[in-house]
């Protein structure tokens, strides 16, 4: 199981690991001796660069997270410009030839619709082979004709259809490209030591407090966004296919 894919569990078990940080660190504190002003303005400092270290690193990670689904969104409405202008290209086909392209683009629609809508692995995997197998036939609707006509006309309707395969492409790329393992770990680290240093640092009458639940929460939150916008089918933010479904309606009516 992929933590990345379930930000909620994602979400339970860095404020886990989190709090029992700040609480490790609190128990060292406390078997210290109580350290002079010198000392403490020592860990003051440490732990202002961490806690420093760790919004960088964050911030980071949500820019990542953000360009990555603005990536996804845009190429779901590169999907839809390049289906519904094939599929007003056909009339450059022959008529028996370009009912066929038009239906064919039809049940492709739904499939690509489909793929933005699941969340299944077993029924993902359905829908890419039928995606795949309507890609070899739109190719072939549209090769047969250019090949035995090949006139100007006929290359804008091979091209489009080669905008319409690569436009599927260039989505896939999207939503495989995820943030790195490496940087999920340096952040997670970086959060935990925070955490060890805030509770060893804090002073004896402040390690039984609530305190200790307010930056595990925080950090935790912020890992639970990333990840939810980082997840092409976990969590709740997700790319909705308005621009194929709005293209589908359109395409009905027709």
């Amino acid at each position: 199981m992929n933590l990345r894919d379930d930000p909620l569990l994602l979400f339970a078990l860095c404020f886990t690991a989190l709090w029992l940080a700040a609480q490790t660190g609190a128990y060292f504190g406390r078997k210290r001796a109580k350290p002079d002003d010198s000392e403490r303005e020592d860990l003051g400092v440490i732990l202002s660069a961490a806690l420093t270290l760790l919004g960088l690193i964050i911030a980071f990670s949500f820019a990542m997270a953000t360009s990555r689904y603005d990536q996804r969104k845009n190429y779901e409405e590169a999907e839809a410009n390049a289906i519904g202008t094939e599929h007003a290209r056909a009339d450059l086909l022959p008529t028996a030839d370009a009912a066929r392209v038009r239906r064919l683009l039809r049940s492709y629609l739904d499939q690509r619709i489909l793929f933005y809508k699941t969340r299944e692995a077993g029924r993902l995997n359905q829908i890419n082979a039928s995606t795949a197998q309507l890609q070899n036939d739109l190719w072939s609707a549209v090769q047969a004709p250019s090949v035995a006509q090949p006139t100007p006309v006929a290359a804008l309707a091979l091209s489009g259809m080669n905008d319409v395969l690569n436009s599927q492409g260039y989505t896939q790329a999207a939503w495989r490209n995820r943030i790195p393992v490496a940087a999920w770990i340096l952040m997670v680290a970086v959060g935990i030591s925070c955490n060890l240093l805030f509770g060893y640092y804090a002073r004896h009458s402040e390690r039984k407090n609530r305190q200790f639940l307010v930056l595990p929460l925080i950090a935790s939150v912020a890992f639970f966004l990333i990840a939810d916008m980082d997840s092409p089918r976990g969590g709740v933010i997700w790319v909705s296919p308005q621009n194929l479904v709005s293209l589908a309606d359109s395409m009905r009516g027709q």
